[in-house]
């Protein structure tokens, strides 16, 4: 996500299935408590972990290049992947780790096609790249098939970029009905992405296997431009956990009849969110922020 760009405004496309009840944040919704795991970094876009006990962050910096960060159960820094331009989302599959760059403001608002899909091989730290091409590549994920998905949600168009798991590897755009695109979950077959600065907020629901295909939508509590959906991930329970960037908070949403309640606020500029990996409590959702901090936030 880019807060810094006017937020964009439009309708919701036609032809989109909808749930019908209103989206509310319910007030019956258990809180879950927040603690600080580390702080100090530069704006933190997203989180990934790894197989190692590492927990993986994009940091982008507003004066120079980026970095991935790697930061340890214990508490431990260090520098995963140095000199990265506008780094975006990040996955971690077996002993690789993928990660978007040139995910920034500029590239979005005038359509430079600099984004990548970078790869590192954790065991060897060999560097290299899977894609290129790609505009403001923001939120990034894997299908099953070892397809990568990416968002944009600044700029025209905005929408969702597929990226082939065969070589070469072209990406190309797929869906320009999302609105702003942002946030991007895949579970199963079933890919989820938010939208950020329409008024409306919506999840689109979609088969991952048929991207261009039918879809539905869920309503999301919250005024886009005051609330701002950021990126997301789907539980163990099969609910989505969506980071809300400007309120600061997380909504807990279930995909199948659109319910939702806030697990967690006074969380400032939430940026995405991810249930603990190895090393990590499985049963807590950790939390980046473009404040610079990571945030566990464990179930009361």
């Amino acid at each position: 996500m880019k807060i810094r760009a006017a937020a964009a405004v439009g309708a919701m496309a036609a032809g989109l299935l909808v749930f019908s009840p209103t989206a509310s944040a319910s007030p019956v919704c258990t809180s879950w408590s927040v603690s600080t795991v580390a702080s100090g970094y530069g704006m933190l876009e997203n989180l990934a972990f790894g197989g190692d006990g590492s927990m993986y962050l994009s940091e982008t910096s507003p004066i120079g290049p980026g970095s991935i960060q790697r930061l340890t159960p214990d508490t431990v820094r260090s520098v995963a992947v140095s000199d990265v331009s506008s780094p975006g989302g990040l996955v971690v599959h077996d002993r690789t780790l993928y990660f978007a760059t040139g995910n920034s403001t500029a590239a979005g608002l005038f359509g430079t096609p600099d984004g990548t899909v970078d790869v590192v091989d954790l065991e060897s730290g060999v560097r290299s790249t899977f894609a290129r091409g790609l505009v403001m590549p923001n939120g990034l994920a894997r299908s099953s098939d070892g397809a990568f998905f990416a968002t944009r949600n600044l700029g025209a168009p905005t929408g969702l970029t597929l990226v082939p798991s065969a070589a070469p590897h072209e990406p190309a755009v797929v869906r320009t009905d999302l609105g702003t695109a942002n946030g991007i979950a895949i579970d199963g077959d079933t890919l989820y992405v938010s939208n950020t600065f329409e008024p409306e907020l919506r999840i689109t629901v979609m088969d991952a296997r048929d991207p261009g295909g039918a879809v539905r939508t869920i309503p999301v509590d919250g005024f886009g431009p005051l609330t701002a959906s950021d990126d997301m991930t789907v539980g163990p329970d099969g609910r989505i956990y969506l980071a809300q960037n400007l309120a600061g908070r997380i909504l807990r949403i279930d995909p199948k009849d659109g319910s939702s309640c806030v697990i967690a606020t006074g969380m400032p500029l939430t940026t995405s969110v991810s249930f603990g990996g190895t090393g990590w409590d499985s049963s807590s959702v950790y939390a980046t922020s473009f404040d610079g901090t990571v945030r566990q936030v464990s179930p009361s």
